[in-house]
């Protein structure tokens, strides 16, 4: 099977490399990425996969790797993918998240080629919701309240116009929160993680960071997420949107003390107001009841292990390079 993945050398991207690779060894597994991407999630498994360069941008460089492969499925997980940075980049955010998808299905069209597509959305796009609307389901209406969520509706509609228009077998996830090892310091808990790694190795002071600790949020694994994303292809329809979530709600407070709980450090928190939003979306509780009865799919890692495996990640990182600790203004 000739699977192609889009942001492999990101954090989803890369924990499905490795589940693919672990599930069946005659699985061929290529990686469209950057010359400037790094490849530190990918080095247990490096020379496993076949990376090759090209960009979402640029309808040429991605025609020349697609006409290569012929993939059977892609997982599209390549993004911009940070709401904050988002309110500073929106220009970028939207040329990269809607043009870069658009661009990766013509590309399919031109070359007439028939993969299953997944095109990973996201739960930014139902926006800040009421009461009335939980849990969250499919049919909730969209209200983007960052040019992030605005670029995730925008590619999540044009994913599916290319499946009524020209038959291109796209199928897409509204992923709820999701978090694990490797995670990036930009989003909440990794960065509560690293901050927490980083006063226990004296490498900074032991000040927890934060911004708003009441949002709601339905937490799932990483690695229960991208077992959701392989059953996906293989048992879900054409043309469909699937919410896929964990079943542990909790505010970003109480993560927050989960974590702690998992050190013996002495710690403060202070609010940093870089940290907020200009507008936020603090409740997000999924039905994902569509997808787990086609499919049978159930998350199974418990937010507890999860956290600490995370905390355990930056640990080690810090360990071996200290100067990621260097604190940075976010």
């Amino acid at each position: 099977m000739r699977i192609l993945i889009t942001g492999i050398t990101g954090f989803v991207g890369s924990h499905l490399a490795e589940y693919l690779l672990g599930l069946n060894k005659s699985h061929q597994i290529y990686g469209i990425c950057r010359w400037r991407s790094p490849k530190d999630n990918l080095k247990s498994f490096y020379n496993k996969v076949t990376l090759l360069e090209a960009d979402l941008t640029d309808l040429s460089s991605l025609s020349r790797v697609l006409e290569k492969i012929k993939p059977e499925i892609i997982f599209h997980l390549a993004a911009q993918s940070y709401v904050l940075t988002s309110f500073n980049s929106p220009i970028q955010t939207l040329w990269t998240n809607v043009i870069g998808t658009a661009n990766l299905l013509e590309a399919i069209r031109i070359l007439k080629l028939d993969p299953v597509v997944h095109i990973c959305s996201s739960s930014e796009v139902y926006g800040q919701v009421t009461k009335e609307d939980l849990p969250i389901k499919e049919n909730c209406p969209l209200r983007p309240a960052s040019p992030y969520a605005v670029s995730k509706v925008g590619e999540d509609m044009v994913a599916y116009q290319y499946w009524l228009s020209h038959g291109i077998k796209t199928i897409r996830t509204r992923m709820f929160t999701h978090t694990g090892p490797r995670r990036g310091d930009v989003f909440a808990a990794s960065f509560f993680a690293k901050q927490i790694a980083s006063a226990e190795l004296k490498l900074d002071k032991p000040v927890i960071r934060v911004g708003n600790l009441e949002s709601v949020r339905t937490f799932c694994d990483v690695r229960d997420a991208v077992k959701a994303y392989w059953i996906m292809v293989n048992k879900c329809k054409p043309g469909e949107v699937y919410n896929i979530g964990g079943r542990r709600t909790a505010t970003i407070g109480e993560v927050l003390d989960i974590l702690i709980s998992f050190s013996k450090a002495k710690l403060s928190i202070k609010v940093d107001p870089k940290l907020k939003r200009p507008s936020d979306v603090t409740l997000q509780i999924p039905c994902t009841d569509k997808f787990c009865n086609q499919t049978g799919w159930k998350p199974e890692i418990p937010l507890e292990q999860t956290l600490k495996d995370i905390l355990n990640y930056w640990r080690l990182e810090l360990r071996n390079s200290p100067w990621k600790a260097v604190t940075v203004e976010k």
